[in-house]
């Protein structure tokens, strides 16, 4: 179902990617597109129906505590070749609005007032992924960061690696800021790396972000396993780059 006009223009939209859990006991952890003061779209697969009255609680590892909101599901956006689908969730109570709108004024805020302290040495990114196009886009969303948010004037490296094993040769050869990681891989496929880095004494603490074409299940299982956050392919490129900055502390 497309979204009608009244309920896609009520509200400015804000990038904000946020992991999102459910209330009713669903083992799916699925990521918000963006954020308004009327509500949230959520990326998910799960079918719900319009009118469909759903508990959520929004967060992100180290930024945001759990915020525990009742929505309903206003509209759906069904899954194309060029982007995941969805599920534009509505909230009505005040005590709701008010907590969102709360949340895209701190974010706001932070973004403007905030004097950022960069590590001396920058920061270093490796992207786990064997797919050239899509290692190349990432890349790109690095880059814009590197020039934008950090204006040129802070290091960003970004490493690569074809595999899991690959990566955690890397990982034992350098610090990182961040590890960006495709699930189904040769070798060493991405939910044995996230692993392998969990159960690392200094390695467990280091944000992972994974990206993939896997439904539900898959998506269960890394976040089990140890990701930060999950990005479902197609994944635009404004994701990306909100979701590492998020990870970096840089938004």
């Amino acid at each position: 179902m497309s979204p009608r006009p009244d309920e896609k223009r009520q509200h400015v939209r804000v990038p904000f990617v946020l992991r999102v859990d459910y209330a009713n006991g669903l083992r799916i952890y699925d990521a918000t597109e963006n954020v308004s003061e009327g509500g949230v779209f959520i990326q998910t697969d799960q079918r719900f129906s319009v009118g469909q009255t759903l508990p959520v609680s929004l967060s992100f590892p180290g930024l945001l505590d759990p915020l525990e909101l009742v929505g309903k599901v206003a509209w759906i956006r069904a899954a194309r070749a060029d982007q995941p689908g969805g599920v534009g969730l509505r909230v009505e109570r005040e005590v709701d609005r008010l907590r969102l709108l709360v949340l895209m004024k701190e974010r706001a805020s932070h973004e403007k007032g905030r004097a950022l302290v960069h590590p001396a040495s920058g920061y270093r990114v490796l992207i786990v992924e064997d797919n050239p196009h899509v290692i190349e886009m990432y890349a790109y969303a690095l880059k814009k960061l590197a020039t934008g948010t950090l204006g040129g004037k802070v290091p960003l490296e970004v490493d690569f690696a074809p595999d899991g094993h690959a990566a955690l040769g890397r990982l034992a050869q350098g610090t990182y800021s961040l590890v960006m990681t495709d699930l189904y891989m040769p070798v060493m496929d991405g939910f044995a790396l996230v692993e392998r880095i969990r159960h690392d004494e200094g390695l467990k603490r280091l944000p992972v972000i994974a990206i993939s074409a896997g439904g539900s299940e898959e998506q269960d299982r890394a976040t089990h396993a140890g990701v930060d956050i999950y990005l479902r392919k197609p994944v635009k490129f404004v994701e990306v780059l909100e979701t590492v900055k998020q990870l970096l502390q840089l938004a």
